[in-house]
């Protein structure tokens, strides 16, 4: 097979990316008034040629991105890549997803002083500031309460009230916020590498430079970034001893998106783990003192943003909407309906109840993560990776992009094996499932599965990994890379010094 060099795997990247840009520019989630007149419609034609110029161009980026995997490169060449990869991202339209447009419509609705936890973006003005925004909202999200936290309304109220709710520039201040947490994962993915003794390269190429978190945090402008990038930071100030500095970074990321809040318990481990006296006052340090601190931070960032604690009800609210994704949902409905030709019982009880015990079955697993972090037979860290994994895979709303919150973890915490390889193949595959202007059609997942058998193919007969880095279970010389490092045990390191309580 033809073979480039990490410099050339980089400009084919860039061109995959252009190539998606220059698609979406056409076939993006346009607005449906811009007033500047830079994103239109051009016509269902135009859409498709478009549309289709997007998907060759994601298969360029998927193919320079794997490829690229293979390569021993440094930080600073991945680094490079990153930037090139991503610079065509930042003046294009909303990309595979019309949620940034519900984004700049609540921002809008705190700074004219609607309660965003009760009413959805319909309520705002179709001619005030953000109406275009509530007018390009999905049909879904258009009635639905805000399942986001106070921090993340704050965010959006400033870019809001700065640029008056004006599309392009609503959508491109949200980008850089975007961008900014990007910088945060790349700086929190080389530290936790670090304190793992995994190759900080190989970490940024599956958890900053992976196509699925290019096209749905910096194109889409998912605010996944943000959480993400809070809660990695907290971790590593937590890993670093600075756990009170660290838990009140992830009661940041809470008020984003509250799966952050699983990271508290994997502090809470490396809290006990550092604590000094009495068992029960270990116990009781690390199981709450993490806790108490990101509430205080929660509780602060609610009162200063004024939007009220309705966010503490509307976190279920995404649930109401099914997504093919999700395991239990699609468990639920078929039972569901099977019980209703049967028995002749309402189907939706059922569902919900499939969905509650698949969230009942996750915290279950993560419980034993935790116990299993406890007794150092895997790092806290590593843990919260699989716990954030395992918690995507029986949630009742699974989207493409999910799979980045524990993959930002593990692709710091776990030389290269099985777990590497399956998460190697879904960032290739879950790419293909939304269409450039975030609709979900049939063909995307015949695609997304096309995509599942032929990554699985290639990398069981070439795994992706770079030259000289031996494989578990095979014999051969240690990475080369200049910054391989070799790998740690699966013990918890030793816990710095933590700060008083």
């Amino acid at each position: 097979m033809w073979a480039l060099s990490a410099v050339g795997y980089r400009r084919l990247g860039a061109v995959g990316s252009l190539a998606i840009v220059v698609g979406g520019w056409f076939a993006g989630k346009l607005p449906v008034h811009d007033p500047w007149g830079l994103w239109t419609d051009h016509g269902s034609t135009t859409k498709a040629v478009a549309a289709a110029v997007a998907y060759v161009g994601l298969t360029v980026l998927v193919v320079a991105w794997w490829q690229y995997g293979r390569t021993a490169s440094t930080v600073r060449d991945t680094l490079v890549t990153l930037a090139w990869w991503t610079a065509p991202f930042l003046l294009a339209p909303p990309l595979y997803s019309a949620d940034v447009y519900s984004y700049i419509a609540q921002g809008s609705m705190v700074v004219e002083g609607h309660d965003v936890y009760t009413v959805g973006p319909s309520a705002l003005d179709p001619g005030g500031i953000g109406g275009d925004a509530a007018a390009s909202v999905g049909n879904h999200w258009r009635d639905t309460p805000a399942p986001y936290g106070p921090l993340f309304l704050l965010i959006s109220a400033a870019v809001a009230w700065t640029t008056g709710g004006t599309i392009v520039p609503a959508v491109l201040a949200m980008r850089l916020v975007a961008l900014l947490s990007l910088v945060l994962i790349v700086w929190a993915l080389r530290r936790l590498a670090r304190e793992h003794g995994h190759s900080e390269s190989r970490a940024l190429w599956l958890g900053a430079l992976n196509p699925l978190l290019l096209i749905h945090v910096v194109g889409g402008v998912h605010n996944d970034g943000l959480m993400i990038g809070l809660m990695l930071a907290g971790f590593v100030l937590a890993l670093r001893g600075q756990w009170i500095a660290g838990s009140a970074l992830v009661g940041l990321a809470i008020m984003v998106k509250s799966p952050a809040a699983v990271s508290l318990l994997f502090i809470g481990v490396l809290v006990h783990a550092s604590a000094t006296g009495p068992q029960w006052r270990r116990w009781a340090k690390g199981l709450f003192a993490p806790g108490l601190i990101a509430c205080a931070v929660a509780g602060g960032a609610t009162l200063i943003s004024g939007t009220g604690f309705g966010w503490l009800h509307t976190q279920g609210v995404a649930a109401n909407i099914h997504t093919a994704l999700s395991v239990t949902s699609d468990l639920g409905l078929g039972i569901g309906e099977l019980a209703h030709l049967l028995l002749d019982v309402e189907a939706e009880p059922v569902k919900s109840a499939v969905q509650t015990l698949g969230l009942a079955v996750a915290l279950g697993l993560i419980v034993v993560l935790a116990r299993r972090a406890m007794r150092g037979s895997m790092t806290p860290a590593h843990a919260l990776g699989l716990s954030l994994l395992v918690l995507v895979a029986l949630s009742p709303m699974v989207q493409p992009w999910y799979l980045l919150w524990g993959m930002a973890v593990v692709a710091a915490t776990e030389q290269y094996g099985r777990l590497s390889a399956v998460l190697i193949v879904l960032s290739a595959a879950l790419v293909y499932e939304t269409h450039p202007m975030g609709a979900t059609p049939p063909y995307g997942f015949a695609l997304a599965g096309l995509a599942v058998l032929l990554g699985t193919l290639a990398i069981r007969r070439a795994p992706v990994v770079p030259p000289g880095v031996r494989l578990p279970g095979r014999r051969g010389p240690e990475g080369t890379a200049e910054d391989q490092e070799p790998s740690m045990p699966a013990a918890s390191p030793t816990p710095a010094p933590q700060n008083a309580p």
